[in-house]
């Protein structure tokens, strides 16, 4: 009992692994989070149906592991188990960007618990039906895409003229407005066998917002004027919300039930008596304006304002709604927290440039240690030295020109300096039998030979301190080059593949101030080592100073003239 009972005790500490892997042939896998409650978008009612634009980057999927075109993803529920329908709007494997659109079944209000998950890395998977990320009441979703899929609910629709796309959109392509309207080839069969219940949404950029007519079927229209929304259904009229110059902006008109309700950005900015009009055969966008326009979207229902405002904020860039991370078949995760994730995320998303510099970093900070270990034992080694032969010295009489006759100290640079000094008064047969006195000419002869050696052990021991300095000025030069060309590397990326959102520039950038933190982790040790062996050197260059004032002062009043 008392082991089952500790058992279960360690258990309970053990971290929560992720939920059951759905199928074991995939490794990878992205956990998206809905956060509904007031740390996201908050939402007071449940939604079902709601499409939703997912992005995949480098920070939250491994596009290494997946196929080139994205025919291995599959997105499960968050039980694990149950499939949910989508379609790849783009899958960009060279820049690591992608978009789906995913059909979640229902999402919770005040909740952080709408999860679902993207999976991939399976090279065996088979490719599947590219199924709409729409509910049925969805009539059309137009994404001015590179690919198709999902395009719409009533088969592929196309304009009838060209169209002009702007790579970098909203989340993918995005249709340019240059004023001549791009008209569709529609039927109003499906909003008419509804009861005349109609929602249509669209995101637009806007150059200018004093008079563009953004949607013109039939008798609806829907328009901005003086940077108001104005929506008119045959006669009757309605006004109200900010539409702001050249910035992305979700702008959305609800009919049914007599009445027209306006949104902008998922909130109601304004209501009014209006029916449904008749629609016609003929969907014509952007006449008369300038500007980018994206995701228009076209439901035989009523949206309600919480699906509004779901729908509006998982495709926003800046909103709280969507958040996602990486997770791998191992259990780890980029959201846990953990160092090695993060490290992961950064020398994943590193650019050859990055590489490099920190190559050459890595080069500069085992040079910079070898020197600080090696010039560290040095300095130990000639303290201890020059304090075990100076004592000798001062207590030495009569055998001061004999120190080393017995126990000489290699390592002390004022032993050889004495050594020096000793060779010298030798050439002149110091304190031998007859010898004659030293004169000051003779002394100042011993003392600039025993100076030569000084300088000579004085560059020995700086020998080497170069190597720090260069460490400790470019490490961090070098570290900021890596980060900038890395910065304008992926930036240049971004605006190449068409998303700016947050999530997929962050990995890019943090990975390029890796390369600054490798050069600081160069510099700053190196800092404090040539400070400290600086100061050893300055020391042992002092104490050899003095002892050569203190060695010609003891000959001269030992062998001098008097």
């Amino acid at each position: 009992m008392r082991k089952a009972l500790i058992a279960l005790s360690l258990a309970a500490l053990l971290p929560a692994t992720a939920n059951a892997w759905w199928n074991a042939d995939w490794t990878e896998r992205a956990k998206i989070t809905l956060n509904t409650s007031a740390q996201g978008l908050e939402t007071k009612e449940a939604a079902s149906g709601v499409a939703v634009a997912v992005r995949l980057h480098s920070g939250n999927f491994d596009f290494t592991a997946a196929k080139e075109d994205g025919s291995d993803l599959r997105v499960v529920a968050g039980d694990d188990k149950t499939p949910l329908k989508f379609s790849i709007e783009r899958f960009d494997s060279v820049n690591e960007l992608a978009v789906l659109w995913v059909q979640l079944p229902s999402v919770l209000p005040g909740s952080d618990k709408n999860v679902f998950y993207v999976y991939g890395g399976n090279a065996k998977a088979p490719a599947e039906g590219n199924d709409s990320g729409f509910d049925p009441a969805t009539v059309i979703a137009l994404h001015f895409s590179d690919k198709p899929a999902g395009a719409d609910q009533l088969g592929a629709v196309k304009p009838q003229g060209p169209l002009v796309t702007e790579p970098n959109g909203l989340l993918a392509a995005s249709a340019r407005l240059s004023g001549e309207a791009i008209t569709y080839a529609l039927s109003d069969k499906p909003v008419v066998d509804a009861g005349n219940q109609l929602t249509v949404s669209l995101w637009v950029k806007l150059d200018d917002v004093q008079h563009a007519t953004l949607v013109s079927w039939g008798g609806l229209t829907l328009s901005v004027n003086d940077g108001k929304l104005v929506a008119r259904a045959d006669k009757a009229a309605v006004s109200g919300g900010d539409v702001p110059v050249a910035r992305w902006t979700q702008v959305a008109l609800r009919l049914g039930l007599g009445k027209a309700t306006l949104f902008v950005n998922g909130a109601q900015v304004a209501q009014g008596d209006a029916a449904t009009p008749a629609l016609g055969s003929t969907l014509r966008l952007g006449e008369g304006t300038k500007g980018l326009m994206d995701e228009v979207q076209v439901a035989a229902a009523l949206r309600s304002a919480d699906w509004m405002a779901i729908a509006a904020g998982a495709q926003g860039a800046e909103s709280k709604l969507v958040a996602s991370a990486r997770e791998a078949k191992d259990g780890a995760s980029a959201e846990g927290g953990e160092s090695h994730g993060y490290m992961g995320i950064l020398v994943k998303n590193l650019t050859v440039d990055a590489w490099v510099v920190i190559v050459i970093l890595g080069v500069m900070f085992a040079i910079a240690a070898w020197v600080m270990v090696s010039k560290g034992v040095l300095v130990s080694k000639v303290a201890r030295a020059n304090r075990s032969f100076v004592l000798r010295f001062r207590e030495a009489n009569e055998e001061l020109l004999k120190l080393e006759t017995h126990a000489p100290h290699p390592e002390s640079p004022i032993y050889r300096l004495y050594q020096a000094g000793v060779r010298e008064l030798a050439k002149r047969k110091v304190g031998e039998a007859g010898a004659k006195p030293l004169s000051g000419a003779s002394l100042d002869a011993v003392k600039a030979s025993v100076d030569a050696d000084y300088v000579r052990e004085n560059a020995q021991l700086n020998s080497g301190m170069v190597l720090l300095t260069i460490a400790i000025s470019g490490g961090p030069f070098l570290g900021l080059l890596g980060t900038v060309v890395g910065v304008m590397i992926t930036f240049a990326a971004i605006a190449a593949a068409g998303d700016v959102n947050v999530n997929a520039i962050a990995p890019g950038i943090a990975a390029a101030l890796l390369a600054t933190v490798a050069g600081l982790g160069v510099a700053i040790p190196a800092l404090f080592g040539y400070n400290y062996l600086a100061a050893q050197i300055k020391n042992a260059t002092s104490d050899m100073q003095i002892f050569i004032d203190e060695f010609i002062t003891r000959v001269a009043e030992l062998y001098g003239s008097h």
